[in-house]
């Protein structure tokens, strides 16, 4: 899956459209929402009206109305072509409601169709159709930094964490699916846990984005096989990724741009793991403490991703794994969405649960790259003579 990501030019795109969306909300009172919160009168009755919308969609409002905006001219192509059960005709907003409740609610088309009064069949071809338009006018928001802003990036590594010329945390997750009965003894999508499962790899930031994501390959593959079968490898490899400023260390040798990632990816040169053995010296403790506290910001993202939306759980639907990982894809752009509204806050963040693979034992990698073993060791005496 092509990595993509937008912040600069993004953000001015985002500006517009955000004042579009703005004058086509509407006065708060008596717009859409107040129709929709009464047709969902049974199921938002026990919660306080400041916190409904948040409860249902899992974004503010501003957000909300962002992707409606983006997703407008494809949401509305058949623009009579859905309708309540009662006949009436589903606007925008009714549309993008409806694909969100089905990602974020983790419900059947049956259950999500009934809560909001339309036919489960209606529920599919919307989502599906929401699925084709984020990825179309959306994917500016999950792709790689460029200079400014991965400059930006290792900046803010430094400040929290002490770790200079970091680009960026790696980390793996498990999409858990249910195969078809057709295909019952298909043990390559059978994980360590003995579920069903896709995997996600993602890069991250220290504001919990996704920078560079890749998906759709089988459980039953480890952590590092992963890696070396993904674009972000073949890149890095080439000298075409982490490419930028080096950090001059105070032998005169100097340090590239690198991730850190757990015990279950191999050492090297571009990707910083933690130290095993026992009894370290201090410099190499003190690189594990740095490396520990900030990796945590990506099982904690994970944790957060995989909690809001509920889909993607999927212990109670088949999915089609052609489609899937495009299902994942937007699900990613619309955490990054969310977050490049700032809509959430460090001290929100810290407070995210970071379990995001429940009962799943820790992968260890012993492949460590020669260049990488010389680089760690250099970065943890910088850290120290510091």
């Amino acid at each position: 899956m092509p990595p993509v990501r937008g912040r600069g030019a993004s953000r001015r795109r985002m500006a517009a459209a955000e004042k579009k969306a703005a004058a086509a909300a509407g006065a708060p009172s008596g717009d859409w929402w107040d129709a929709f919160c009464r047709r969902m009168s049974g199921t938002l009755s026990c919660i306080e009206d400041a916190q409904r919308f948040e409860s249902v969609f899992k974004m503010p409002r501003r957000a909300f109305d962002y992707v409606c905006n983006l997703v407008k001219d494809e949401m509305m192509v058949r623009s009579s072509s859905y309708t309540f059960l009662d006949g009436t005709m589903l606007c925008l907003e009714d549309r993008v409601a409806i694909a969100l409740r089905r990602l974020n609610s983790g419900g059947s088309l049956v259950t999500v169709g009934s809560s909001v009064g339309v036919n489960h069949s209606t529920v599919s071809l919307i989502t599906w159709r929401f699925i084709e338009a984020m990825e179309e006018r959306a994917s500016h928001h999950l792709r790689w930094p460029d200079s400014g802003e991965m400059e930006k990036i290792k900046s803010k590594f430094e400040k929290i964490h002490g770790l200079p010329n970091c680009c960026g945390i790696v980390d793996t997750t498990y999409i858990t699916m249910c195969l078809s009965s057709a295909e019952p003894n298909c043990k390559v999508w059978l994980d360590q846990e003995k579920n069903y499962s896709m995997v996600l790899q993602a890069i991250f930031d220290l504001d919990m984005r996704f920078t560079d994501i890749v998906t759709g390959w089988p459980g039953s593959m480890k952590e590092s096989s992963i890696l070396h079968s993904s674009g972000l490898f073949k890149l890095c490899e080439k000298g075409e990724r982490l490419n930028g400023t080096k950090l001059k260390v105070s032998d005169g040798s100097e340090i590239g741009e690198y991730l850190i990632g757990d015990s279950g990816y191999p050492l090297l040169p571009w990707l910083l793991t933690p130290y095993h053995e026992k009894d370290l010296i201090e410099s190499r403790a003190e690189f594990n403490s740095r490396h520990s506290a900030a990796r945590t910001v990506a099982p904690r993202t994970l944790a957060k991703f995989k909690d809001t939306w509920k889909f993607l759980q999927g212990e109670m639907w088949r999915p089609d794994k052609h489609k899937l990982p495009r299902i994942i894809h937007v699900c990613c752009l619309l955490h990054n969405i969310v977050i490049d509204l700032q809509e959430t806050t460090m001290d929100e963040a810290r407070a995210w649960p970071n379990d995001h693979d429940a009962n799943y034992r820790q992968q260890v990698c012993q492949l460590a790259d020669e260049n990488g073993i010389k680089l760690r060791d250099k970065l943890s005496e910088h850290l120290i003579s510091r």
